[in-house]
């Protein structure tokens, strides 16, 4: 599919170690555009990769806590508790979803980070 841009179809790497250069934050995660822009967004829109990475190394150890806790936590309940063990399950259920998605957030927001800063391994 030819490049929005330059109307080449063709890829060519670009010079330096491995054919790898740092990529400026504006295409950092972008290969090349799909579609052309239809929204009303700024052309220069960047993600706040230090903000996501902060929220997720803060909240990915707090979630993996919550999973735990709550797993214990069902595992030990009797009939009669209250709460029950279907609730807590469920809640460590979701606190390990949440944990997941932390977690694959930090990889990609480290990921970009160090494209950005040319040292991609």
């Amino acid at each position: 599919m030819p490049d929005s841009r330059t109307g080449s179809s063709s890829y060519e790497p670009r010079a330096g170690s491995g054919g790898r250069e740092p990529v400026p934050r504006a295409r950092s995660g972008m290969v090349g555009r799909r579609y052309p822009r239809t929204g009303t967004e700024p052309v220069t829109a960047r993600s706040p990769l230090g903000l996501r990475l902060l929220l997720a190394s803060v909240f990915l150890p707090l979630f993996v806590a919550g999973t735990v806790l709550f797993a214990v936590w069902a595992a030990g309940s009797d009939e009669g508790d209250s709460p029950g063990s279907g609730p807590l399950t469920l809640l460590a259920v979701v606190c390990g979803v949440l944990a997941l998605t932390a977690a694959l957030d930090l990889a990609v927001v480290v990921r970009r980070l160090r494209r950005e800063r040319g040292s991609a391994q």
